[in-house]
């Protein structure tokens, strides 16, 4: 896992107190794309499940996530997919 990878997790896990995290670098599918970068780390998918997101709405949620990631979307994240879940949804 490289730095950015594990900012994401660190920074989700205080902000979210999540019960699954899974962030996944997908930028070896995005070599040669704009906003790659030749050390990877540009792309990232993330699924998260937490209480916080219970009674709020896909895009608020996804919101959330963004605000609590504010710092590596303006830098060195290019692009950041997000699956945002209460417990018990699908």
């Amino acid at each position: 896992m490289g730095a950015i990878s594990e900012s994401i997790r660190v920074k989700l896990e205080a902000a979210f107190q999540p019960s699954v995290l899974v962030v996944d670098d997908d930028s070896d599918r995005h070599a040669g794309h704009s906003g790659a970068r030749a050390g990877g780390e540009s792309h990232f998918n993330v699924t998260i499940e937490a209480q916080a997101f219970s009674g709020i709405a896909r895009v608020a949620r996804q919101r959330m996530v963004y605000h609590a990631l504010a710092e590596e979307l303006a830098g060195p994240v290019h692009a950041l997919s997000v699956k945002a879940r209460a417990p018990g949804e699908d």
